[in-house]
């Protein structure tokens, strides 16, 4: 199992890269062609998420994305340290709560297989030998 870490400062400019950088570890590990632009548009999204938890919570701690190459999956890890809410206390505000929603519903909609938790993104693609 080959992984590759990328932590970042959460700013939006980095996103960019971190989708850059997935694409082409999802490309050497085996992921179809025809799917490295959902992987991009996810990894993108869930970044973008994370950023946004970070900055609104005030957070310095980087956000951290895992490729991760298995033997008939790849699987991308995004992590973020922002505290969990508890539900109806108001903390994350109505409008970043419908923002984060439809970030996660663009994720579901990529990715067949996608697990939420908090603090953590996975979504997994199979692979095909080269």
């Amino acid at each position: 199992m080959a992984t590759v870490e990328l932590r970042f400062s959460a700013l939006p400019e980095h996103v960019r890269t971190a989708r850059l950088v997935a694409a082409a570890v999802a490309r050497r590990a085996g992921v179809d062609e025809a799917v490295l632009d959902e992987v991009r548009l996810a990894v993108g999204e869930a970044c973008t998420r994370a950023v946004g938890l970070h900055q609104s919570a005030g957070l310095t701690a980087p956000v951290k994305v895992s490729l991760i190459e298995e033997e008939k999956q790849f699987s991308i890890e995004v992590g973020d340290e922002a505290p969990v809410a508890a539900p109806g206390d108001g903390a994350s505000g109505g409008a970043e709560t419908e923002e984060d929603d439809m970030g996660l519903a663009v994720i579901s909609g990529l990715v067949d297989d996608v697990q939420v938790t908090p603090g953590l993104i996975r979504m997994t693609w199979p692979t095909t030998p080269a």
